[in-house]
């Protein structure tokens, strides 16, 4: 039965889209391998090795963290399947290579060119590219909007989009965006935002005064900074698949390699990592729990398909004036 699954090909692995993979995995203390065919990670205990399975045709990202190591094989596996492998610290954060974000992107010259033809037929306008960055902070309100307003376990949290004084401060925000004459007022409206949201999320779990510090050691911040790095791998994951590459960002510092990752993660951020960061906070959950939580949540509200939307869209937004 072993000996079958050596015959597998790239087309094979690849009949799960992107948009519709489950997995996302960080493992640490561990060594990845590739082993009749499939991959697995092996952990030492007291007296034996324990060897688990991982489903690769339905994983958008590994993330290896500490006392990691991959063999060849498992990453020329890996690269057929189209997985996304990055190495981090404990906890997933930071994610190393230098001081920037970069992933181990396996190449494939048959990805499709539609997209990146279309991304860089505008991004050079800086009236094009700041109507793109507004488009994507618009897309960040609608999909905050759509989650609080479904979702009956953030709603029950106080998460809800019709609570007053939230609905307030989305629209305010929304009326703001289109006003930004510069990417750079924009950033600074986002932030201002961003900072408000942190202050009601605080609030509404109790958890008194709240500061945003990525060095801080408190479970929110520290959630925060794990989540976030799951959504930069769902980001990284829907550029790479549609060919565009990560320096062609709309809001982030335009000389920063992994900018548009950052741009596209904004897209989720706020209406999954953030409440979910403080709900688990106040709980005083695990960081394996908090992960699972995010996890399920991604799924749920299909975050990869939104993501994948939203960039296609932004793509071809001027192709139907050509």
């Amino acid at each position: 039965m072993a000996s079958s699954h050596q015959h597998l090909t790239s087309s094979d692995l690849k009949t799960i889209l992107h948009s519709k993979r489950a997995n996302i995995y960080y493992i640490e203390h561990c060594r990845v391998m590739q082993k009749d065919g499939r991959i697995l990670y092996l952990t030492e205990a007291d007296k034996e090795n324990l060897y688990w399975n991982i489903p690769i045709a339905n994983t958008t990202c590994i993330i290896l963290g500490t006392g990691t190591s991959v063999t060849q094989a498992a990453i020329r596996m890996l690269a057929s399947a189209g997985v996304l492998v990055g190495f981090s610290g404990g906890g997933g954060i930071p994610l190393f290579m230098g001081s920037e974000i970069e992933w181990f992107t396996p190449q494939s010259e048959y990805r499709p060119t539609e997209y990146v033809q279309a991304w860089l037929g505008w991004w050079f306008d800086d009236d094009k590219r700041l109507l793109a960055a507004k488009q994507l902070q618009l897309a960040r309100i609608q999909f905050l909007q759509q989650v609080w307003s479904k979702d009956k376990e953030l709603r029950i949290e106080g998460f809800d989009a019709s609570e007053p004084h939230l609905q307030a401060l989305l629209m305010q925000h929304q009326l703001d965006i289109p006003k930004q004459s510069e990417v750079s007022y924009l950033l600074q409206q986002e932030a201002r935002f961003t900072k408000q949201l942190y202050k009601f999320a605080a609030q509404n779990t109790q958890l008194g005064e709240f500061t945003r510090d990525r060095d801080a050691g408190d479970r929110a911040n520290i959630f925060l900074n794990h989540g976030n790095y799951l959504a930069y791998g769902l980001a990284a994951t829907t550029t790479w698949v549609l060919g565009i590459p990560h320096g062609f960002a709309v809001m982030h510092g335009k000389t920063r390699r992994g900018a548009l990752v950052f741009d596209v993660a904004d897209l989720i951020k706020d209406a999954i990592v953030l409440p979910l960061a403080f709900i688990c906070a106040r709980e005083k959950a695990s960081e394996q729990e908090f992960r699972q939580e995010c996890l399920r949540a991604f799924t749920q509200h299909k975050v990869l398909d939104f993501m994948f939307e939203v960039v296609k869209n932004l793509a071809l937004m001027h192709s139907a004036n050509k």
